[in-house]
């Protein structure tokens, strides 16, 4: 829902039923409401937030800017709704390009049902085309930021297989779904101190990176299994938490994930634990806008997998690589996993 709000004079008016003071010569305010999805997370009135970036804007249209640096009544430009530099309020530039968008994220056309309908679409081509079937492929909606209600409509749409990438945040929603039968991935990255509430939750965890962390896991997942919680989905094996191992294709600092070096031994200790089930590789590469670009790094994973197998003498299945803007190349070069947030819920909201 938007409306257009003309004030040809200095003054104020209400937005949402909350007074706003709009800077001096603005003429025009267009106010663009959130989603309900949304509105825990940005506030009934609706945040101002660039509609190109969905970063907020601080006093877009007057209101009072988040961060406690910024008065109240700093005057910022808006260009094409991102905010530039702070001009003068008589300035020229100021008149031509102060129209200030409030905009959250759009509201939603399509539901998530027609979403998860597309992707398996495109799962289906993509297998067809690597002479595989789209039944090898499992598709893990990636639900990070999104409400309980979002992870219940990919339910009832027929997903079964849901990663969140933090424990609290999981911690938080996890009581509100228990009583889907869904199996439910860690696929962020795992702090040993967070190691005993991760078995708890999860069944399976799918950054696995160090030989610490392994140990930890090992042993919370003993705890765990002794609790009987999270309960077995069908297929599960009991007591034994299932695992991926976490790899770093790129030399990217900000990456985390076990090297190449380091993949051997750390597998071998994984399977040294009683309590873990090493099942195979993930790996999140480098982001390029051609996802041709990407192909080596999924290709390389497929061959250290099957290297890793043979010289363990022990099957590997799992190949979980492959995000919303590439998984169709992921997919030609081997991977049984996919890991899909956008192309399901839609743009996240950044906080």
């Amino acid at each position: 829902m938007s409306q257009l709000i003309e004030n040809k004079q200095r003054g104020s008016t209400l937005i949402d039923n909350k007074r706003v003071l709009l800077p001096n010569r603005i003429k025009s305010v267009r106010i663009v409401y959130p989603d309900a999805l949304y509105r825990d997370r940005i506030g009934s009135t609706g945040t101002p937030v660039c509609a190109k970036s969905r970063r907020e804007i601080p006093a877009a249209a007057g209101l009072r800017p988040r961060s406690p640096e910024r008065p109240e009544n700093d005057n910022r430009a808006v260009r094409n709704g991102c905010v530039t530099k702070t001009q003068p309020a008589g300035s020229r530039r100021y008149k031509k390009y102060l129209r200030a968008r409030i905009a959250a994220m759009p509201a939603e056309t399509e539901t998530i049902a027609a979403n998860v309908a597309r992707v398996r679409e495109r799962i289906a081509r993509a297998a067809e085309r690597a002479n595989r079937r789209a039944e090898e492929i499992t598709l893990v909606a990636v639900s990070k930021t999104f409400p309980a209600a979002a992870i219940r409509e990919a339910y009832a749409a027929g997903i079964r297989h849901f990663g969140e990438n933090r424990v609290q945040e999981w911690e938080e929603k996890h009581p509100l779904l228990e009583d889907l039968a869904a199996t439910w991935h860690l696929v962020g990255h795992l702090q040993s101190n967070k190691a005993k509430r991760a078995a708890r939750l999860f069944h399976e965890v799918d950054s696995l990176d160090s030989s610490a962390l392994a140990q930890k896991l090992d042993a919370a997942a003993a705890d765990a299994a002794a609790a009987a919680s999270p309960p077995a989905t069908e297929g599960e094996q009991t007591g034994r938490l299932r695992v991926l191992i976490e790899v770093r294709l790129a030399p990217e600092e900000t990456k985390t994930g076990a090297s190449e070096a380091e993949l051997p031994r750390l597998a071998e200790t994984i399977f040294s634990l009683p309590h873990l089930d090493l099942r195979g590789l993930m790996t999140i590469p480098p982001y390029f806008d051609d996802p041709e670009q990407v192909r080596p790094f999924f290709r390389r994973l497929r061959e250290l997998r099957n290297d890793l197998s043979r010289s363990l003498g022990r099957p590997l299945p799992n190949l979980s690589m492959g995000m919303s803007h590439d998984f169709e190349v992921a997919i030609e070069e081997g991977a049984t996993q996919v890991r899909i947030g956008t192309a399901i819920f839609g743009a996240r909201h950044v906080m």
